[in-house]
């Protein structure tokens, strides 16, 4: 595999396959357990690649899947280039930050893509937390007229 860009260096961290597990809840549906596989890789190029897909605790049935981009475009921020197969796409930007206590990522959508036949999002807020082998991150929507409100959280720990 192709050395780590040094302009992505500082999300190392994310590096690997993720799994675990979530909750999921919104105004509109009834709460939800899932069980979550992340991957995060690299080319050699100054973006990490990103693939997720979730599947429900209660039978296994596929519930939802996101593939894209992460960028560093100057130190201390961080933008995601999202698409979903739900007919989404997403650009979030927001700040990077890494200490002692690890990882973190905190970036809200500045654009928001939908085809003719998407459901109708607004605004979608991700928080990531990276200590160690866990992985945990909240994120926010507003769709379908309700505002900006949790709709998942999930920890994560990373694969061998």
């Amino acid at each position: 595999m192709a050395d780590l860009h040094p302009g992505v260096a500082v999300l190392a961290p994310l590096l690997g396959t993720w799994s675990g597990t979530g909750h999921g809840q919104y105004p509109t549906i009834e709460p939800f357990d899932y069980g979550e596989d992340v991957t995060f890789g690299h080319t050699g190029k100054p973006f990490l690649t990103y693939t997720q897909r979730t599947k429900a605790s209660a039978d296994g049935r596929p519930l939802h899947a996101e593939t894209g981009y992460l960028r560093v475009p100057s130190p201390g921020r961080i933008e995601f280039v999202i698409v979903q197969p739900t007919g989404v796409t997403e650009v979030d930007e927001g700040v990077l930050s890494v200490d002692g206590s690890g990882l973190g990522i905190d970036a809200e959508s500045t654009s928001i893509g939908l085809t003719g036949s998407a459901k109708e999002v607004t605004a979608v807020t991700r928080s990531i937390r990276v200590a160690g082998d866990e992985l945990s991150y909240t994120l926010l929507m507003g769709a379908v007229g309700v505002p900006l409100v949790k709709h998942l959280s999930a920890t994560l720990h990373r694969q061998p």
